[in-house]
C-alpha cells in the first residue's frame, strides 16, 4: 500500500500520512481544496464502506417518501441550482445538501459543477432494485442508470 493514494472520491494511506495531511491543512487551509473528504487505510475498507452504504436497510431509509419527491422534483424540473430545488420542494438548502451527498454516495444523483460556485443536482440512477432474501442470506441493491 502506498503512503497516499488518492481517486476522485476517497483518498487511502496510513494514520502517519492522514495526520501529516492533516497538520498540513491547519497550516495552510488551501491544500484541502479539491482533496477527497473520505480517508481510508485500504481500498478493501474503502470497498466495504461503499458496500454498506448501499445496503438494502440504508437504501431503504434512503429513499424516503420525502427523499423520493426530491428525486422526481430533479428528473421533471431539472433545477439549475440547489437554491431553485430548496425553493421547488420547500426544503431548506443545507438540508438538501446533506440528502443529496448520501444520494450522491450512493449513485443516484450527480452533483455537476455550475457557473461560479454553482453545484446543478442531476438525476443519475433512473431504477433501484432491491432484493431482499427474507433469510438474511442475500440481500442485493442494483442501482441502473
Amino acid at each position: 500500500m502506498t503512503s497516499r493514494q488518492t481517486t476522485a472520491k476517497h483518498r487511502t494511506g496510513t494514520i502517519g500520512a492522514f495526520m501529516a495531511w492533516t497538520k498540513q491543512v491547519v497550516r495552510d487551509p488551501k491544500a484541502a481544496r479539491g482533496a477527497p473528504k473520505r480517508w481510508y487505510d485500504s481500498e478493501a475498507t474503502a470497498a466495504q464502506a461503499r458496500q454498506e452504504s448501499r445496503s438494502a436497510e440504508a437504501m431503504v431509509k434512503l429513499l424516503s417518501p420525502d427523499n423520493l419527491a426530491v428525486l422526481e422534483v430533479i428528473a421533471r424540473k431539472k433545477p439549475q441550482s440547489m437554491r431553485r430545488l430548496a425553493e421547488l420542494t420547500g426544503r431548506k438548502e443545507s438540508n438538501l445538501s446533506r440528502t443529496l451527498k448520501k444520494l450522491e454516495h450512493a449513485g443516484i444523483v450527480e452533483m455537476r459543477k455550475g457557473p461560479g460556485r454553482v453545484r446543478i443536482p442531476a438525476l443519475v440512477a433512473r431504477t433501484v432494485r432491491l432484493e431482499l432474501d427474507l433469510t438474511g442470506r442475500r440481500n442485493r441493491v442494483a442501482i441502473e442508470a
